[in-house]
């Protein structure tokens, strides 16, 4: 076979109409192979002999799109001083564009004989392994581009490309649980209801099934254990994994720019799927181990941060390119909008502690590219002082945790949590304004992918992970949940009308939080998972979507879609800027005020007091201290948000004129039905209300007035 020199730059295999070059990063290698694998599976090796400051390249212009390949690295073989190069392993590239198929976790595939850990396995493993494919990169995409939403007009919906399609009756068989399937009207139009402006997809990066869970019947089914970095996930196309899935992805991108709604995707650079010592040798542990992952003081063992036995090397230049490569693929090649880190704490670990001037966050910063796109980070790791909310750097929005915990505090009615309530519901600056940071830094959410979902976390005091195998012990115990006087599924009406009222109170209190909404796909259907909070290996109907059971929840749909709408009309629910709880310039009236249920301010004591449970907010319209894109300043109505998360109906007194002399419902969630929302924003036909009358608000209620014109 022809091989020409080719060029170190870039990395991976790169198809340019005329051939395809081959490069590979290994500073340990004494020699790299070329495996190239035709349609019965018989193996063709062709050494690399080009070396560049540790690229290994090669040039073939017989090899063209789907062409099969692999490497194999010969070079030390000592695990004890963290060497583990085998050219019995077939390995992956790390910088693949696609890998088609699973692995078998045969012996083979491990570097060392099963009950022997540190003698070398010199079975050859292809016979057990994937493959990567070179891929054409040519794609039409028609004029598409980044939306560039800003963050105070998104609203995110976590979602999982199979768990949401999979059942859906509207999409054709072959459809369901892939891209095509995400892409498809049916599912697009749903999401453009509800007011979605980004889907963030967990996992789509090539993973594979941990060998426990395969040797228990279970999947990796969330898929957070990456072996490749650039390559869609196989098992998620619908037409084909011989390159196709990369053509599928991008055309379910550009479907849904088209729709308006941004692709931000879940990613998992703190660790790969080889796991700790014992694990398989796949790609990079046989490549150059040392170089992409962190050892441990005795080398012959790994550093983990993630619980999940490695930590990727950040502090090693290589590896950085490998993460800053992926994310510039994926923004320029693949078109995503954003990202959202892993276990991001973990990436800014330069020796032990965490550091917020690491390497991998000045490389963002400067990056042209990449510092462009949403960047969410998930702020913490399992190690020691792994906890990071609030201390990203300024470019950065982070999953805010406090805002998860404390609103389910509130709503359940745990004492004392209404001072830290009134912080997460105006965009914890105490979180994010020191560091220059804005209200959209906080990521808002009552319920994600990990934990309950918004039905279980009404229904269960405790979580139910029988399923996964593990006695229960799985998951955290810290639900902050109530299951509302029933554990799980009860035909009590008293109980099923209190946990839909509770779900009206989370979802209204999410939209109308200052920060960036984020909601959990299907909670707006009732999706539930029977009480399991972890249910990362149950690919079946504990994680799917049941798209048959939504039937039964098109009210709670309905109110969502009713509050997308309020917070993208309003945008004194989408502040820029923080309040500053002073009087706006010409009135008397601050921007915020807090008040009692009687409608009067309130004072340092009721604040501390750990009884205090209900409250009024006041929020001034006039009071938004920004100007719109043309430099006109914003103005919106103002509000007055009174809630109720005691166990007693009670009332509430509507303040002085001072604040407004009439003011309308528009909405209640003891009522979904009530308010202008519900009546098509006719204001003029709802109720009206003045200084000084009482309202009754149910208990576990949650009402919103809006100053009547």
């Amino acid at each position: 076979m022809e091989v020409w020199p080719g060029t170190p730059y870039p990395l991976g295999a790169t198809y340019d109409g005329t051939g395809t070059n081959f490069a590979l990063f290994s500073e340990l290698a004494t020699r790299v192979e070329l495996c190239l694998f035709d349609d019965a599976g018989v193996e063709t090796r062709v050494d690399l002999a080009e070396v560049d400051g540790f690229i290994w390249h090669g040039f073939l212009p017989d090899v063209s799109p789907g062409q099969r390949y692999g490497y194999r690295v010969h070079g030390p073989y000592d695990p004890a001083r963290g060497w583990r190069c085998n050219p019995a392993k077939l390995l992956l590239d790390p910088y693949a564009k696609a890998v088609e198929g699973p692995v078998d976790w045969d012996e083979s595939l491990f570097g060392y004989p099963f009950g022997r850990p540190w003698e070398r396995n010199g079975t050859d493993s292809a016979a057990h392994q994937t493959r990567c494919v070179v891929v054409n990169p040519y794609f039409d995409w028609r004029g598409d581009r980044h939306l560039d939403i800003p963050y105070h007009e998104s609203v995110i919906y976590e979602a999982h490309v199979r768990g949401l399609t999979l059942t859906h009756p509207e999409l054709p068989p072959q459809l369901r649980g892939t891209y095509a399937g995400l892409a498809h009207p049916a599912v697009v139009e749903h999401l453009q209801r509800l007011g979605v402006t980004a889907v963030e997809l967990m996992p789509v990066h090539e993973f594979i099934d941990d060998h426990h869970l395969v040797q228990r019947g279970l999947s990796n089914y969330w898929g957070y254990n990456t072996i490749g970095y650039f390559a869609p996930h196989h098992r998620y196309a619908a037409r084909g994994t011989r390159g196709q899935q990369v053509t599928e992805f991008k055309a379910m991108v550009r479907t849904l720019h088209e729709a308006g709604i941004e692709v931000i995707l879940d990613v998992v650079y703190n660790h790969t799927a080889e796991g700790n010592h014992l694990g398989p040798t796949l790609s990079f542990r046989g490549i150059d181990n040392p170089a992409y992952y962190r050892l441990a003081q005795d080398p012959a063992h790994y550093t983990d941060y993630t619980g999940t036995g490695n930590t990727l090397n950040v502090r090693h230049p290589h590896a950085l390119q490998l993460i800053m490569d992926s994310l510039r693929y994926w923004a320029v090649e693949m078109h995503v909008d954003g990202f959202r880190f892993d276990l991001a704490a973990a990436l800014a670990r330069e020796f032990h502690d965490v550091d917020r001037l690491a390497a991998f966050f000045d490389l963002v910063q400067q990056d042209p590219v990449v510092s462009q796109r949403k960047l969410i980070a998930e702020p913490w790791d399992i190690g020691a002082g792994g906890y990071q909310i609030g201390n990203f750097p300024p470019l950065w929005t982070e999953w805010n945790g406090r805002y998860r915990d404390t609103v389910r505090d509130f709503w359940r009615g745990t004492p004392g949590t209404i001072g830290e309530f009134a912080s997460r519901l105006t965009g914890s600056s105490d979180l994010y304004a020191s560091s220059g940071r804005r209200p959209y830094a906080s990521i808002n959410f009552v319920a994600a992918h990990d934990g309950f979902t918004l039905h279980d976390l009404v229904s269960y005091d405790a979580k139910h992970n029988e399923a996964n195998g593990e006695g229960n012990t799985d998951g955290t115990d810290d639900n902050r949940s109530w299951n509302c006087g029933a554990e799980g599924a009860t035909d009590d009406p008293a109980i099923e009308a209190l946990r839909e009222r509770q779900k009206r109170n989370l979802v209204a209190t999410l939209f109308l939080s200052q920060g960036v909404p984020m909601l959990l796909a299907g909670d707006e259907l009732g999706r539930t998972q029977l009480g399991n909070n972890n249910a990362y290996c149950q690919d079946n109907a504990i994680s799917w979507v049941d798209w048959e059971r939504a039937a039964g929840f098109t009210e709670l749909a309905e109110f969502t879609a009713r509050l997308a709408r309020l917070r993208r009309e309003h945008p004194v629910f989408r502040r820029r800027r923080f309040f500053e709880g002073r009087p706006v310039r010409g009135t008397n009236l601050e921007d915020i005020a807090w008040l009692t249920p009687d409608g009067e301010p309130m004072t340092d004591r009721e604040w501390t007091a750990g009884h205090a449970h209900a409250l009024t907010v006041f929020l001034n319209g006039e009071g938004i201290p920004e100007r719109d894109r043309r430099g006109r300043p914003v103005r919106d109505d103002s509000f007055l948000l009174m809630a109720n998360p005691s166990a007693d109906r009670r009332p509430f007194t509507v303040p002085g004129p001072a604040y407004g002399t009439s003011w309308t419902d528009c909405l209640d969630s003891s009522d979904p039905t009530a308010g202008i929302l519900a009546a098509g924003g006719m204001a003029a036909a709802a109720p009206r209300c003045r200084p000084g009358d009482v309202l009754m608000l149910e208990a576990h209620c949650l009402r919103l007035l809006i100053r009547a014109r």
